[in-house]
């Protein structure tokens, strides 16, 4: 059996990671935005594939704007953030004629698009295609994991922020990994604290902890924590490097340490 045939245009990626959430709001395309950045950084050649349809911000977050998607004989070109190739991207915000527009489709549509991003991109060779999904666990996440079926899925990294009301959906989200069959790579606590922009020291607004109880009492594997902080939130906004612009803060500390544990488990598997 031809295996690289049968993959597609996911014949040459070495790793898919699905980026998932029980609850909009918990900066889930933050994390997967620094995450790629910071895997890049490592020296991996990083793929994003934008599945949050109704919200597709990535694109904004790395500054790419709105240009035209071309096509090739195997289909899609992702859309590149620097000349080395080196951090693809493939959005529906790349295919709305107005960034404004809102999407306003049914089930059968919303997974009819995902089918084709999951088998038209054409991304060539990447050591890690990062696939950001909507809040939930419905069509479009049922979608995605079925489209996937034939290809060598790594597993989820699942995003909470540290408050019960939060950590509680998560708990769905576990469930729904465990009944499809998708190994959770592990569970990162977002806005766990908030750093201050002058003294940089970090103060619970919020509570902490949440996401490593939660970890415990599931028997996942928690990646780590990121703070609320201003200077990614500017990053962020403007379509900047976190990783580049703040090497020193704690902050890329957190999120270059969660990216390491990424690295060592997908390696494992």
């Amino acid at each position: 059996m031809d295996l690289n045939g049968e993959r597609g245009n996911l014949a040459q990626v070495q790793h898919v990671v699905l980026v998932l959430s029980g609850k909009g709001g918990v900066g889930k395309s933050t994390l997967t935005t620094e995450l790629a950045l910071a895997l890049r950084h490592a020296g991996k050649k990083v793929g994003i594939l934008d599945v949050d349809l109704c919200g597709p911000s990535i694109p904004r977050m790395l500054s790419v704007g709105r240009p035209e998607v071309h096509q090739c004989d195997a289909g899609w070109v992702p859309v590149y953030t620097d000349v080395n190739k080196s951090l693809a991207l493939m959005s529906i915000g790349f295919l709305l004629e107005n960034p404004d527009d809102a999407v306003v489709w049914r089930g059968p549509k919303k997974t009819a698009l995902i089918g084709q991003f999951v088998s038209d991109v054409a991304w060539g060779e990447l050591d890690f295609l990062l696939v950001d999904t909507p809040p939930g666990t419905s069509d479009e996440h049922l979608a995605v994991v079925e489209n996937l079926r034939k290809h060598k899925v790594d597993g989820a990294i699942l995003v909470t922020t540290p408050q019960a009301v939060s950590t509680g959906d998560v708990r769905r989200e576990i469930t729904f990994c465990r009944k499809t069959g998708l190994r959770i790579l592990g569970i990162v606590e977002n806005m766990s604290g908030f750093v201050c922009p002058h003294c940089s020291e970090c103060s619970n607004i919020f509570s902490k902890g949440g996401g490593e109880e939660l970890a415990k009492l599931t028997g996942a594997p928690f990646l780590g924590c990121v703070p609320l902080d201003p200077q990614l939130s500017s990053c962020v906004e403007e379509g900047r490097d976190f990783i580049q612009a703040f090497p020193d803060s704690a902050t890329f500390s957190s999120i270059s340490h969660i990216a390491q544990a990424v690295l060592t488990s997908t390696e494992a598997a």
